[in-house]
């Protein structure tokens, strides 16, 4: 785990990571750097992305880009893990949403099947949000 000081580190005493994708995976597959991004430019991402909360993983299945399906994995992380700089600080103080990255793989250990997505109109408020941000050139991701 890398962090600045003790206060900084995540809460592990009972970890359970998740990764909102629209990728069909299984059990054991490895979600991997190096393949497109599903935000910002969808360059090819340095990191993987994983989360402590189930509602940030739903962002990231909504989110994602593609026809398929939303799909939340339960990850574990097989190397070192950090605050996601995209959220942390910059647009939270310290870390709420519990988002970490990785350059190591996460491997899949299992899926969440009953999950509730946002409300359709929380869904399109954060499709517009993301719009006028990549039409004013912001990039949403820290790569």
């Amino acid at each position: 785990m890398q962090t600045n000081s003790s206060e900084d580190k995540p809460d592990l005493s009972s970890p359970k990571f998740y990764h909102g994708t629209k990728a069909n995976l299984k059990q054991g597959d490895l979600i991997e750097p190096g393949f497109n991004s599903n935000y910002g430019k969808g360059k090819k991402a340095s990191y993987v992305y994983l989360t402590a909360t189930l509602d940030a993983a739903i962002w990231g299945a909504e989110l994602a880009l593609g026809e398929a399906p939303g799909r939340i994995y339960i990850v574990d992380p097989t190397g070192t893990i950090e605050d996601d700089p995209n959220l942390t600080d910059k647009k939270y103080p310290g870390n709420p949403t519990k988002s970490y990255r990785t350059k190591s793989p996460l491997r899949v250990s299992g899926e969440v099947t009953d999950w509730q997505g946002h409300a359709p109109e929380q869904l399109n408020a954060m499709k517009e949000h993301l719009a006028r941000l990549k039409q004013l050139g912001i990039e949403a991701i820290e790569d």
